[in-house]
């Protein structure tokens, strides 16, 4: 109650025309108190590090405070999640058990946790519960979370789906949804799941979407699910090309590995975009082997491990990060000096979102293009849709730009340092349980004397024959009488 009567208070000092004129004259010095947000929050904010609003916020957290429905087109890393989350926050209300009150929708699980990582330490504040679902989790770890309860739901539409489905939650108390990467979500088949969901929570509430471009898709959600919607627009309508050095290398396929890990090493922290999850695979071990630090990702790799993978190359521990396009859109990372497409993107928007993980924040990045002949007439057309020119050439690493460069090795030194554990010759280290030539020990016999040599038993045609008539042969030393003959043909 309290916070509420604060939240009002600060609001009603503030109208949408006053604020308007307050952030024209002195942009910059606008704080996130004058915005309406409580000071508890702004306390919060500052044990964070961020002491001052960036323009999406400064735009929409007004409008939202009001409980207004907001459509939003502005880039990644330019500061959405907290534009929605911290209005979210202070409107949210105390959920009951598996009836959230508030909902963020997001196309990938990276997302998710990545708005997850945000939004805990500032819900609480207000003793809120944030909770992140999506595929790759046991259902019964979600379950159980659910039924201890949960506020702030933030979920990938197809477990949310699946979870509604079985009756884990319901969402008729939700009263605040927000759509985040909502062209995405077009273009990985969402929007009808997204319908889905909007259709199940409550008929009065507030619907926030945020999205990089809108498109015909994003238009027909906003006039389905939106009423009367305040439009925000952030920075350019399109990725930026002209911060980036595009290159288009002519190369054939057994090449691609090689030139892609000197690339590495010239520019230093790298994306490496491929088609499917096999290639990820297959171009990440290639990349091992030259000595590259990697980690993959990939939308097989279960939770932990795509966490992990995100985790360490974002600290630093990984030169470079081999993915699938699960992670051309929605993941901000900070310092990608270049962008490697070792198989072509499906289309111009696809290469746009792809190269636009490198020159962000006004930095310069180098986007690589690795081109096989038979793929010209494709990147062709790419380029035509992404609105650039560029001729096909053989690679030169001196037009790569200059980075300071910190080397990450990759594996190789572990492992050469198991194999001059193993000997010079690579062998095994001595084990009980073999002898010396790699094999298990049979019964009591001795495995440190002389390997068994097996006598010869001759050529084939040197061998007796095994059927038709016998040849006689002279009486010997032969077993009871018999002549020396024997059926394994022994000399």
């Amino acid at each position: 109650m309290k916070r509420c009567l604060m939240t009002s208070i600060a609001l009603g000092s503030l109208n949408r025309e006053g604020l308007a004129e307050q952030l024209e004259r002195k942009k910059l010095d606008v704080s996130f108190y004058d915005l309406g947000i409580d000071p508890a929050l702004v306390h919060a904010l500052s044990r964070m590090g961020i002491s001052e609003p960036f323009e999406v916020q400064r735009e929409a957290i007004p409008d939202a405070m009001l409980g207004r429905d907001i459509c939003c087109r502005a880039p990644t890393g330019s500061g959405k999640t907290l534009a929605f989350g911290l209005p979210l926050i202070s409107r949210t209300e105390i959920a009951k058990i598996e009836l959230p009150t508030a909902l963020i929708l997001t196309p990938t699980r990276e997302l998710a946790e990545q708005i997850t990582k945000v939004m805990k330490p500032l819900a609480e504040v207000f003793e809120l519960e944030v909770l992140s679902v999506y595929g790759g989790v046991p259902y019964s770890k979600q379950r159980r979370a659910l039924s201890r309860g949960v506020d702030i739901l933030v979920a990938c539409p197809g477990r949310l789906i699946d979870l509604l489905e079985n009756d884990a939650l319901s969402l008729e108390h939700t009263q605040t949804v927000v759509i985040d990467e909502a062209d995405r979500m077009a273009d990985m088949g969402f929007l009808e799941p997204v319908c889905k969901i909007l259709n199940q929570c409550a008929k009065e509430r507030q619907t926030i979407l945020f999205s990089a471009t809108l498109d015909d898709d994003v238009g027909d959600l906003v006039e389905k699910y939106q009423y009367n919607p305040i439009t925000i627009e952030i920075g350019p309508k399109e990725v930026s090309m002209e911060s980036m050095n595009h290159f288009f290398w002519l190369t054939k396929s057994g090449m691609k590995a090689n030139l892609t890990a000197e690339s590495i090493r010239k520019c230093g922290r790298s994306i490496v975009f491929c088609r499917t999850r096999l290639g990820v695979e297959r171009v990440g071990s290639e990349l091992e082997r030259e000595g590259i630090g990697v980690a993959i990702l990939h939308g097989g790799m279960d939770q932990r491990q795509r966490n992990r993978a995100m985790r360490d190359f974002t600290r630093g521990e990984y030169l470079a990060l081999i993915a699938t396009d699960v992670a051309a859109r929605g993941i901000d990372i900070e310092g990608i000096n270049s962008v490697i497409h070792y198989d072509p993107a499906e289309n111009g928007k696809s290469y746009k979102h792809r190269s636009g993980r490198t020159a962000r924040a006004g930095a310069t990045g180098a986007v690589i293009s690795m081109v096989q002949h038979p793929q010209k007439k494709l990147c062709s057309r790419i380029q035509k849709e992404a609105g650039i020119k560029i001729a096909f050439r053989p690679p030169d690493f001196k037009e790569l730009p200059e980075y300071d460069v910190k080397f990450i090795p990759g594996p190789r030194g572990k492992n050469e340092s198991q194999k001059r554990k193993r000997g010079a010759r690579g062998k095994r280290p001595y084990n009980k349980k073999f002898n010396n030539r790699g094999r298990k020990s049979r019964g009591n016999r001795s495995t440190g004397g002389k390997p068994r040599v097996k006598k010869d038993g001759g050529a084939r045609h040197d061998r007796q024959p095994r059927s038709g008539r016998r040849k006689a042969k002279k009486s010997g030393k032969g077993r009871g009488g018999r002549s020396g003959y024997s059926r394994r043909g022994r000399n």
